[in-house]
């Protein structure tokens, strides 16, 4: 998987791709599934992204899919539109989606309200559109997006906070779609390195998506960032040496019901990390007849 930025989270992160270009290389190039985390209806048209996701599902049937959520000022600050409240951005996202739906039927659409199409219709559409997943970092969004979603994707966190995010998905309408999950951890040769590659590479996330949510730049992220101590980072982030506390923890992920692990390794030691993981992880949770794990 992969979230559509348009900068990185910091300044030393230095790089900063168009998602959507990597997507089709990355398809093209392997016989893996992938998926984008997008935010439509500010820099994007969402009939531009409905367009670029119905291209890829008929290039590579189903094995696309694609996740929506409301976005960060970081990256859609750049067009210079308003950026209003949260519940704003949960209305214009949502009639984002109907547009999109109704463009992978083949119908023709015309919409005012936060976003204007006008006489839109999808040319090349696939026989199966792709599953539209609700990105949501907060109990109060998965609960709202379980009525419309297809499934859920959400990010890794202490086990009483995920379990509420899944709670209030399952309330909402969730419990017989599916649910995914970005895990964020740091594996490293010690302890200390994985520590250390954590807080050098991640600390600017550990901050409440409210906050996250509403900066403007990577300079703004690296201030917020500023107080942040190593030892803050476990509370965030899976940070061990050892590959059997990752894969246990794993194992508790899909007990909890999520289907889909993608494992986010936060340090740059990323060949080493998935030859490690390919070796001692996944035969460890090869034999569980109870999830599917998607390695990134």
């Amino acid at each position: 998987m992969c979230s559509d930025h348009f900068n990185p989270w910091s300044t030393t992160q230095g790089e900063s791709a168009h998602a959507w270009t990597w997507l089709g290389a990355a398809l093209s190039s392997t016989s893996l599934p992938f998926g984008v985390v997008n935010a439509p209806g500010y820099r994007y048209h969402p009939a531009i992204i409905a367009q670029a996701a119905a291209t890829l599902s008929s290039m590579f049937p189903e094995r696309f899919w694609f996740a929506v959520g409301s976005g960060q000022l970081l990256n859609e600050s750049i067009t210079g539109e308003n950026w209003p409240v949260k519940d704003s951005r949960n209305t214009r996202l949502l009639q984002c989606v109907q547009i999109m739906r109704a463009l992978w039927a083949g119908e023709t659409v015309t919409s005012h309200g936060h976003v204007t199409v006008e006489n839109a219709k999808l040319w090349t559409r696939p026989a199966k559109p792709p599953l539209l997943i609700a990105a949501a970092l907060t109990p109060q969004t998965a609960e709202w997006a379980a009525g419309w979603a297809d499934g859920l994707i959400t990010i890794s966190k202490p086990r009483e906070k995920l379990a509420k995010v899944v709670e209030a998905w399952q309330r909402g309408g969730g419990k017989k779609k599916p649910m995914f999950l970005q895990v964020k951890l740091s594996w490293a040769d010690s302890n200390d390195e994985a520590l250390e590659n954590a807080w050098k590479e991640w600390r600017y996330a550990v901050s409440e998506s409210l906050v996250q949510t509403n900066l403007p730049t990577p300079e703004a992220m690296e201030a917020s960032a500023a107080f942040v101590k190593e030892d803050d980072m476990r509370q965030h982030i899976r940070i061990s040496s050892h590959t059997k506390d990752h894969a246990e923890q794993l194992l508790e992920d899909i007990d909890m019901g999520f289907e889909r692990l993608f494992l986010h390794n936060v340090g740059r030691n990323q060949i080493k990390f998935i030859h490690k993981f390919g070796e001692d992880v996944l035969p460890l949770i090869a034999g569980v007849n109870r999830g599917e794990i998607d390695r990134v």
